[in-house]
């Protein structure tokens, strides 16, 4: 099992004991997702962290970031997978690996990038198997609410606790299981996307995004875009939230740092500021239009975002700090 870095671990606000919010940003690479015991190993090291420190309750909600559960593409994979130079070439291996599955798919992809359709269809029965058994087995054995990292799947939906794929679209999408391990009946889709992913990944009406009663309260959950827009903190407020859990992933090395480019994918909403482009940085950018500039709008008390780093073959994931919002205060 590889590092799982855990310099930076810190609690904010008091025990009421009305739930916590536990963010875990998970430091990852392909040879995590080698097998489902590498990967449910890896997560679980990250659980026990934090039953150490005191922080895993009844009431807790624990969040993992977006993309944690996309690169379950490559679970079970050979080597060569794992050890391509780039992620194009590890893409390219896994498809010519289950070349016929692939070559079935290929020609009935509608989606502009057909290539990264079809290898997230052929894998998609395998990542959806892992991923319920990794998250919901986390879920109970900790007895904690768990927000599951995003995923990329065809059509999924839950079926009696389960979640399952189906033919049609594909989406980035969240599970959220209780306690014993069961899905929500509704699952978290991705409304607002990024550039990178329009080619391949189809757009949720705001609408769709569920509210969950957890234990400790309303709980409402935000795939990265969709937290820097106002549609889906108004959508949000009508389920009368307490609690905003918020996933992200930021490629690149440094970009936390670097001058903010602005809204990527979807046009910016009303209300932005477009001189702050250029001049703030992508962190401060963050701070202004995403959770903590936006948290009030929906009405809930506090929220976390939490982003996924470690490095995928050639793209690197080190950007992104965690936000803790509770009632005023940002942190």
């Amino acid at each position: 099992m590889s590092d799982l870095r855990l310099e930076e671990m810190s609690e904010h606000g008091t025990d009421s004991r009305r739930g916590n919010l536990l963010g875990i940003q998970p430091c990852m690479t392909p040879g995590d997702y080698a097998s489902e015991d590498t990967f449910c190993a890896k997560l679980e090291g990250y659980m026990e962290a934090a039953h150490q420190k005191g922080w895993l309750t009844e009431m807790t909600i624990v969040v993992w970031p977006e993309a944690l559960g996309t690169w379950m593409v490559c679970t079970g994979e050979a080597q060569a997978v794992y050890a391509a130079p780039t992620m194009s070439d590890g893409m390219r291996t896994l498809a010519l690996r289950h070349a016929l599955r692939f070559a079935r798919h290929l020609p009935f992809a509608r989606e502009k990038d057909k290539v990264t359709a079809s290898i997230f269809r052929t894998k998609a029965e395998a990542m959806a198997r892992l991923y319920q058994t990794a998250f919901s087995r986390l879920a109970q054995e900790h007895r904690v609410t768990m927000v599951a990292g995003s995923t990329w799947l065809p059509s999924p939906q839950v079926a009696s606790g389960r979640i399952e794929t189906n033919d049609g679209p594909l989406y980035s999408v969240s599970a959220v299981y209780g306690p014993d391990g069961r899905a929500y009946p509704s699952l978290v889709r991705k409304a607002f996307l990024g550039a990178s992913e329009t080619s391949f990944i189809a757009p949720a009406p705001v609408a769709d995004l569920p509210v969950f009663d957890t234990p400790a309260g309303k709980l409402g959950v935000l795939i990265c875009a969709d937290s820097w827009h106002p549609e889906a903190y108004e959508r949000l407020r009508a389920g009368d939230v307490t609690l905003i859990a918020v996933q992200s992933f930021l490629p690149g090395s440094g970009v936390w740092d670097q001058p903010w480019g602005g809204y990527s994918g979807s046009a910016a909403p009303g209300g932005v500021d477009r001189g702050d482009i250029g001049r703030l940085t992508e962190g401060q950018a963050w701070r202004s239009y995403a959770l903590a500039g936006r948290i009030r709008q929906s009405g809930a008390r506090c929220g976390i975002n939490v982003f996924l780093h470690g490095t995928f073959w050639d793209l690197k994931a080190d950007a992104g700090s965690s936000t803790v919002v509770i009632g005023d205060r940002v942190i």
